[in-house]
């Protein structure tokens, strides 16, 4: 069905009549047509009804309709309070002061501006939540707003407050119990294989998450962040306070970096194609990073008790895009992951979980993280696309020299306080999965499979652990054959009977299951 502009009703007629357009786009809208109908379009949910619905053309026709209708969208309300005459919305609320749709418009209204507007309050009636648990993430324990009479379970502040909507794929994120399959996999390897691979996955977490940054040969910065990940995970009191993310940054840099500490000048992500600088990304302006960092503390503390996956996606994608440090924040995000899981005990220690190496496990998989990145990066880039531009070069109050200039500060802050997490909770979860019930799994059937080749090896042949290791590998790497560095380095191997004797040990310990 299409439908001309004039047709649409409820967020989509608000944008329109007042001017308002918002970096992310609408999860549902409306308008009028024939008939009563639904359709649902790669996340996005398109709804129709008939002419005899239509709502009359005020504010508190259509944003009623809206509340009630198509669900929440924070960026938006706090665009169009910016806007909308005041009186409009204080003649709804004084001439239904009990209906629950007003009374929610009046508590968004107060809540995302900061203002008060002319009401006396409401003096009776049932509290209303003001967001709908069962279609979204709410706040843990909820307080009671007296003056509006609603529940406020949002799950941030003002300073920031992501949406993630129930959607069927958030619901499973929801029940998965890292711990358990966990469990499955010591019931499968054994406890003594599973801890043994723990220091590899860090390893190996720390070497994927320096992949994604096009770093990943810096040995000592990779064993660096291993350290950070095995000691501190879970351990920090107030993980996101900035003495800890100071010493975390100051642990993870190691001593010479250049920058440290909370930002105060510009940053983008981009890159150079020959001559020309590509932005992909810009984030907010370095006076407003303590804010929405007070923000995501705020998250945290509101959602505690809630889904360790939700969180852990909300507080690792959030950090991303506020980008409040100097320097290695896509580090300190990852970090985070983790140690949401070990915090909410949904991971156990010493276990780290190898989420950036799923992520980088394949060009697929590493263009799906793109892809969830740049689900707000993109259209916040394309609203700002005439804001942005590269200028006289200038050292900022920390002594960072910078020629990006950006004009758009204030008005993209709606979208950087309220963003739409949902995707980025599904992916996440994606991930863990990935990674507990494939990588994880991977990792300690390798594991299993060197013990028993070392033990049939040594069945073979007598040596130190580091021989036999080495043996082992050499074989494998050669495909099956005795190297002529190998033979060298051990002449007993020339041994026609024993060699074959060799070979075969290890081709039976390393074979897949059911193959043997």
């Amino acid at each position: 069905m299409k439908n001309e502009a004039s047709d649409w009703i409820g967020y989509r007629w608000l944008a329109q009549h007042y001017g308002v357009s918002p970096v992310q786009a609408f999860r549902t809208d409306s308008a009028i047509a024939g008939s009563r109908a639904t359709v649902r379009d790669d996340g996005h949910t398109h709804q129709y009804y008939p002419s005899s619905t239509r709502p009359a053309d005020t504010l508190a026709a259509h944003l009623g309709f809206a509340l009630k209708h198509e669900g929440m969208h924070l960026e938006f309300l706090a665009r169009l309070f910016d806007v909308v005459p005041v009186a409009e919305l204080e003649a709804w609320v004084a001439a239904e002061p009990t209906g629950q749709y007003a009374r929610r418009a009046g508590f968004f209204y107060e809540y995302l501006t900061g203002r008060r507007l002319a009401f006396p309050g409401v003096v009776a009636g049932n509290y209303v939540a003001a967001l709908d648990n069962q279609s979204c993430v709410t706040a843990v324990r909820p307080v009671n707003n007296p003056r509006w009479r609603v529940r406020d379970n949002l799950p941030g502040s003002r300073d920031y407050c992501p949406l993630v909507l129930r959607t069927s794929r958030v619901r499973q994120a929801e029940r998965y119990d890292c711990a358990r399959h966990l469990a499955d996999l010591e019931v499968e390897f054994g406890a003594d294989v599973l801890q043994r691979s723990v220091v590899w996955l860090t390893i190996k977490e720390s070497r994927a998450s320096f992949a994604i940054e096009q770093e990943g040969q810096q040995v000592d910065r990779v064993r660096r962040f291993a350290a950070v990940m095995e000691q501190h995970c879970g351990q920090y009191p107030e993980p996101l306070s900035e003495d800890a993310l100071g010493e975390l940054q100051a642990r993870i840099l190691g001593p010479r970096a250049t920058r440290y500490g909370v930002r105060r000048s510009p940053v983008f992500v981009g890159e150079r194609d020959g001559v020309t600088e590509l932005v992909h990304y810009i984030a907010p302006h370095w006076e407003d990073a303590r804010s929405l960092l007070s923000g995501l503390r705020d998250f945290a503390d509101r959602t505690a008790g809630a889904c360790a996956l939700v969180r852990a996606a909300v507080l690792s994608f959030g950090f991303v895009y506020v980008h409040p440090m100097s320097d290695g924040n896509g580090r300190i995000s990852r970090f985070l992951i983790n140690d949401v899981l070990r915090r909410d005990k949904a991971i156990p220690a010493p276990f780290i979980l190898p989420v950036s190496a799923a992520i980088t496990s394949s060009a697929v998989n590493r263009r799906r993280y793109d892809q969830v990145l740049e689900s707000f990066s993109r259209p916040l880039m394309h609203k700002y696309a005439e804001a942005w531009r590269f200028g006289a070069e200038q050292v900022a109050d920390d002594g960072v020299h910078c020629n990006l200039q950006f004009d758009a500060y204030q008005d993209a802050l709606p979208a950087w306080r309220y963003p739409d997490m949902t995707d980025h909770v599904e992916y996440l979860a994606e991930v863990v999965q990935r990674t507990i019930e494939d990588e994880m799994r991977k990792e300690a059937g390798h594991l299993r499979g060197l013990r028993n080749a070392r033990e049939r090896v040594k069945q073979v042949i007598e040596g130190p652990d580091g021989d036999i290791d080495r043996i082992i590998r050499s074989v494998r790497e050669n495909s099956g054959r005795l190297s002529n560095k190998l033979l060298k380095e051990f002449p007993a191997l020339a041994d026609d009977d024993l060699a074959g004797e060799l070979l075969a040990a290890i081709e039976a310990a390393l074979a897949p299951p059911g193959n043997v």
